[in-house]
């Protein structure tokens, strides 16, 4: 039995720099901050708390995390930083309009990957004529078996609620997308009291706080057995976690052709005998997938996060 097991228990369902707000049992929402100068919380995280008895503006204190069943990263120049747990799927948000990185795409599919989180693409704005190329540049992602699914939030909006509703029943969801590609329109279709919750956030967080940028958990039903998960900052998923010579191994496409290598060791670069770069030239694997490929291996092989 665990010296914690006596507290109560909480969901941490925003955080934001040091302040964290932690949803009990009973739905109650109150602010609290981690024991200790390290904060080491993140949405989606279980975790044990106790009233600080201060009178100050945090209600509770953070004593203990709950075991997490996964956790991802976001990266910056300087450093590594978690910022969700928990996690059943990713969901990544692409469009033609604004274009898509593909670079972005496949590390948010590389996270979860590792992670061992269920990951699917839904293309937003099939009613606009960028979407042909979009759909174009995801070919390859459907064909190593990866869910692609197609909607238009905005001028379909209950044809989007019969494609996510199912995606997302019974599961906590992260939701991911760059500015523009439609995580908004999405949040306030199936969430319509999206725009409550982030009131009440402020206002606990005290309006001054920049409440725009912090990770945010929304309960899509009132038996609170599905959740969203905002979180902005998508160009900065973190991948420095993940060991170089395991980068192969979660890309689906480069996976099926590793055991076609002479060497065990091969970094698919310059090897003879790379399984990997004859399936490239065979057309097999994109070229695009395999830029990507060596920019991150690259990033991995010399990071100073390591």
């Amino acid at each position: 039995m665990s010296k914690f097991d006596a507290l109560d228990t909480g969901l941490v369902v925003t955080a934001h720099g040091r302040h964290f707000i932690v949803e009990t049992p009973d739905g109650e929402r109150l602010t609290c901050h981690p024991r200790g100068k390290k904060s080491d919380c993140v949405v989606g995280d279980r975790v044990r708390w106790m009233p600080t008895g201060s009178g100050g503006d945090d209600e509770g204190v953070i004593e203990h995390i709950e075991p997490r069943r996964n956790l991802l990263f976001r990266q910056d120049e300087w450093r590594t930083k978690s910022f969700a747990a928990n996690l059943d799927r990713i969901v990544v948000l692409v469009a033609g309009d604004p274009m898509f990185s593909e670079s972005q795409l496949t590390r948010a599919l590389i996270a979860a990957e590792s992670a061992d989180i269920d990951a699917c693409i839904v293309l937003n704005k099939t009613d606009l004529p960028q979407a042909a190329l979009a759909r174009e540049r995801l070919a390859p992602y459907r064909a190593m078996g990866i869910a692609v699914l197609e909607t238009a939030i905005k001028r379909a909006p209950d044809e989007a609620r019969a494609v996510f509703a199912p995606l997302l029943h019974g599961r906590t969801t992260l939701i991911l997308g760059p500015s523009g590609t439609g995580k908004s329109t999405l949040i306030n279709l199936m969430v319509p009291e999206a725009s409550a919750q982030v009131g009440e956030i402020s206002t606990a967080l005290n309006s001054g706080r920049h409440t725009t940028t912090t990770t945010r958990w929304y309960w899509v039903d009132r038996a609170q057995a599905t959740a969203l998960i905002d979180s902005p900052g998508f160009q900065e998923f973190g991948l420095h976690n993940i060991d170089a010579q395991q980068l192969p191994l979660l890309m689906p496409d480069l996976r099926a052709h590793v055991g076609g290598c002479r060497f065990y060791n091969c970094t698919h670069r310059q090897e003879p005998g790379c399984g990997v770069r004859a399936a490239v030239e065979r057309g097999e694997i994109s070229p695009s997938r395999w830029r990507i490929y060596g920019e991150i291996l690259d990033e991995l092989s010399r990071s100073p996060h390591r």
